[in-house]
């Protein structure tokens, strides 16, 4: 995401809607989209300031956080399993139907692998 307008901006742009002027005139004169003067008067109209709103999701909110400890405990219980098993599993025991590859970005996320490696092959590489 990109960073937000300056608010001399906003306000400026607001001032030119109040005055009177369209919002398509008001987007060519601020060389802006008009999506972005229409999202300024309602920001304005709905919060009365122009301040902008905080973007992102925050993290740590997917589907998988709630689990966290659950996936954690079943790959160290079994360490061969696939991502499809434990899509299946999640789907099964927990009703949360997603795709794998989510799966495998939570995994690598946790610092966890999903590949079936030996043993001895594995404590060679760390």
């Amino acid at each position: 995401m990109g960073r937000p307008h300056p608010t001399a901006l906003r306000e400026r742009v607001v001032a030119f809607v109040e005055e009177g002027n369209s919002h398509r005139a008001t987007a060519a004169r601020f060389r802006v989209s008009v999506k972005f003067v229409n999202d300024m008067v309602i920001l304005k109209r709905e919060t009365g300031g122009l301040a902008p709103r905080a973007q992102g999701n925050g993290g740590g909110h997917g589907k998988l956080v709630g689990v966290q400890d659950w996936i954690t405990a079943r790959m160290d219980a079994k360490p061969d399993l696939t991502l499809n098993d434990l899509v299946g599993e999640l789907a099964d025991h927990h009703g949360i139907a997603i795709h794998r590859v989510s799966v495998w970005r939570f995994l690598r996320s946790l610092g966890l692998t999903h590949k079936k490696r030996p043993a001895s092959r594995r404590e060679k590489a760390a």
